[in-house]
């Protein structure tokens, strides 16, 4: 399995990058580019020139080069003040310094104060909640026949998580949701509406953090909530500013939900539209046996055939260098496409083939590096709950729209759907036990 480029007579004209047919299936593009132009500069939509490195061992390589800086200072500091690379208003809401902005020694620091909230074991702690609230979710809709999976599922199960873990009250968190849900919609909201949602979210964190501050006990209790750690971490010496926290707690929420989103809906719109493999999964989950290990590889075929994040994260060429033999400039950002790398001949045997068994499969989903997804364990936890959940509850899951009609979001680093509208037999109110 090998790159080899065509002779030159039989290369296809270059792909349109980053138009609404693209964002439907950008698959065919990035084929094109792997072969053709691995390392590629481009014009973004927001008029940034930036590198797209598409092949896997380029982009792996990419993806832990210490000379790719995160931090956007290494770039034209007007573009990012623009809002025209990373999320949209962190500069005014002041709230740059969280992990996808900076480098070691600073990084360092602060991964290793929330890392612990993200051990397998204390994900693993985490799973009954997870499970109670997709049931709760799931509650809703069941008996009703009809749903939209992203809005009625796939988006709320993150958003309640991860405010449970970082210690949001429960009756603030559809505060939280609203906020989440129009930077989600990136293009298509009101203008200037994320903006505004992350102003208001950084507000809100701040004034959390003195509340939580002046009522925090002397101990921490078993299980304590990621915000109240970050508090006693500064209080203790770590030198975590009150900026530092609200900037690590707001990324922990925006970069926690909605790979999340992404990984629920665009994993059941695979399994939807390729019933083979989804009837596999369904057989393994409710087999007598209780094997489920079809279940933990599916999910990462998941995240290699179609995942949520798109491209990887800003990066910025703090000096010369070279990538897939291409010449980089100091201060060029780079941009790694996990969505083109995960689907490269060169690494994956039959790249455009669902296979819910492939074991060789060590894919880009969540990264790779000392920037590797810090919350991968839970949005796995997560993945795995929402779909073995929905299928052995709506056994009889189907598309309730032509897969053409769907709309994917706009946006340069994520992949996800707009809606996702399915029906199944509506659930007996007395099909099983009540929940809580």
């Amino acid at each position: 399995m090998t790159n080899q480029p065509r002779p030159q007579a039989d290369v296809p004209p270059a792909p349109e990058l980053f138009t609404w047919e693209f964002a439907t299936d950008p698959y065919p593009a990035y084929a094109w580019l792997r072969e053709h132009a691995p390392v590629h500069r481009t014009e973004l939509p927001s008029g940034v020139e930036a590198w797209l490195v598409t092949r896997y061992a380029d982009a792996k390589e990419a993806l832990a080069d210490p000379r790719l800086s995160k931090n956007p200072a290494h770039h034209d500091e007007p573009a990012h003040a623009k809002g025209k690379t990373g999320i949209p208003g962190e500069r005014k809401a002041e709230l740059m310094t969280h992990l996808l902005n900076i480098d070691p020694p600073d990084h360092t620091r602060l991964r290793r104060l929330v890392s612990k909230a993200f051990t397998p074991r204390r994900v693993a702690e985490f799973a009954p909640r997870v499970q109670e609230l997709t049931d709760q979710l799931l509650d809703r809709f069941a008996q009703r026949g009809e749903a939209d999976l992203i809005h009625d599922f796939a988006f709320p199960l993150p958003i309640y998580a991860i405010c449970d873990l970082l210690g949001v009250p429960r009756e603030d968190q559809d505060d939280f949701r609203d906020w989440a849900g129009m930077m989600i919609r990136h293009g298509g909201g009101p203008r200037g509406g994320v903006a505004r949602s992350v102003k208001k979210m950084r507000g809100y964190l701040l004034e959390l953090i003195h509340r939580k501050r002046a009522e925090l006990p002397a101990r921490p209790a078993p299980g304590e909530d990621l915000i109240s750690g970050l508090i006693r971490a500064s209080d203790h010496g770590e030198h975590l500013t009150e900026n530092e926290a609200a900037a690590m707690a707001f990324i922990l929420l925006f970069a926690g939900f909605e790979t999340t989103v992404n990984l629920i809906g665009n994993g059941a719109y695979a399994l939807l539209t390729h019933p083979e493999q989804r009837d596999r999964l369904q057989r393994s989950l409710t087999g007598v046996d209780g094997d489920r290990s079809l279940l933990e590889t599916g999910i990462e075929e998941l995240l290699r055939y179609d995942g949520p994040v798109e491209l990887a994260t800003w990066r910025f060429a703090t000096e010369p260098l070279r990538v897939g033999g291409q010449d980089i400039a100091t201060g060029d950002p780079v941009l790694v496409v996990l969505a083109a790398a995960d689907r490269d001949p060169a690494r994956f045997a039959d790249p455009d083939v669902l296979d819910l068994s492939r074991r060789d499969n060590q894919h880009l989903g969540y990264g790779h590096g000392i920037h590797y997804c810090l919350g991968a364990p839970l949005a796995r936890l997560e993945g795995r709950t929402a779909l073995a959940t929905l299928l052995t509850r709506l056994p009889d899951l189907r598309l309730a729209a032509d897969p053409a009609e769907l709309r994917w979001r706009g946006g340069l680093i994520m992949r996800g759907l707009r809606t996702l509208p399915v029906a199944f037999e509506p659930e007996r109110p007395d099909a099983g036990p009540a929940r809580v």
